[in-house]
């Protein structure tokens, strides 16, 4: 069903005529019997009015199937750093929708923790920013510093705060409730992380070997766990000869320069790990279009050495990525914040 027709279907199920609708739009009959007829569409600028007029969404003007829905709002938080509260209603109520609908509760489920996530990342924003404000103007007074903590993921100093024992608890909860053999390797991955992070390596150590009795995606990931494991431990040397010999074992693997550079940026021995960023980068050269994670690692790594010129081009290296590889344009919120940093990085340039 075209607009036209959806128009005509909406103006009757409202015992509409077209003179009616037109007089409500502010246009001329003739134009909503053009519409009706597939003579002409609508105007974009007169589409939110239709709906209001009608009580339906732009989206249902359309008549868009499910499937094209949610995809438009995946399409959304890609390009909007912020979605009006009336457009993530609807988009809200219609995903909960979905979640009665056995053949799409997944899909469904999957993007209304992504809207709620765009929503809190929004929110996050504009904490972190006020926050700001606030520190600088009073920075002798406790007051808005744990707001910036959540906002933006600073570092919690109090260990009963800072602790991932809650998430440790649901992912060892996941594993225990699976019922497919071979269990899928991701949630051993999930846990093991959040071990590591908690300095409980004994634990990390008894999932480490139940992941290594399953199919991986990335191998590379086994030897980089045993290294991060031996590092919570406080055995450095051990931890750096696990990652010299799997540097070795997996020469030429973009991941394993990856996890490498991972593993030297978190030990601050930042030349090790621009060379190792840049390699993994480098060696990804026939997979495009690549992610530009190693970019930004290096880029980050630039300027906590506050060197901005160096910074200002591997960004710059990310943009030509995102625009060559990615087909991305302005249009997309990840494209805009690396302008944003450019044109940041461009004025400390000295």
């Amino acid at each position: 069903m075209n607009i036209g027709q959806k128009i005509k279907q909406l103006r009757f199920q409202r015992s509409l005529t077209q003179d009616q609708l037109a007089e409500r739009l502010g246009i001329s009959a003739q134009a909503v019997s053009k519409w009706e007829n597939a003579v002409s569409m609508p105007d974009i600028s007169i589409l939110p009015t239709l709906s209001e007029v009608f009580g339906v969404s732009i989206d249902d003007l359309f008549d868009l199937a499910d499937d094209q829905k949610m995809r438009r709002i995946e399409n959304r938080m890609q390009t909007d750093d912020d979605i009006a509260p009336e457009l993530f209603q609807e988009y809200e109520t219609f995903l909960k929708e979905q979640m009665d609908k056995d053949n799409s509760e997944p899909n469904a489920i999957n993007l209304l923790a992504r809207l709620y996530h765009h929503k809190m990342e929004t929110y996050g924003r504009k904490a972190g920013l006020y926050a700001r404000k606030a520190i600088s103007r009073s920075p002798g007074e406790k007051d808005c510093q744990w707001i910036l903590q959540k906002a933006e993921g600073s570092a919690i100093w109090d260990w009963n705060i800072a602790n991932h024992s809650k998430t440790i608890d649901f992912y060892k909860a996941v594993i225990n409730s699976i019922t497919e053999s071979p269990h899928p390797a991701l949630p051993y991955h999930y846990l093991i992380e959040e071990l590591i992070a908690d300095h409980r390596t004994q634990e990390a150590k008894e999932y480490l070997e139940c992941l290594k009795k399953l199919p991986v995606s990335k191998p590379v990931l086994i030897p980089v766990y045993e290294a991060m494991i031996a590092l919570a431990e406080f055995d450095e040397p051990a931890a750096d000869a696990i990652i010299e010999k799997a540097l070795t074992d997996f020469d030429g693997n973009a991941d394993m320069y990856y996890q490498a550079a991972q593993y030297y940026a978190r030990k601050c021995d930042y030349d090790k790990a621009i060379k190792l960023y840049d390699a993994s980068y480098t060696a990804g050269e026939d997979k495009k279009p690549r992610f530009t994670d190693a970019l930004e690692g290096i880029a980050m790594i630039y300027e906590i050495l506050k060197d901005y010129n160096n910074a200002y081009v591997t960004r710059k290296r990310i943009l030509e990525a995102l625009k060559n590889e990615w087909g991305y344009s302005d249009e997309e919120v990840y494209y805009r914040n690396t302008l944003h940093e450019i044109e940041r990085l461009n004025q400390m340039i000295v």
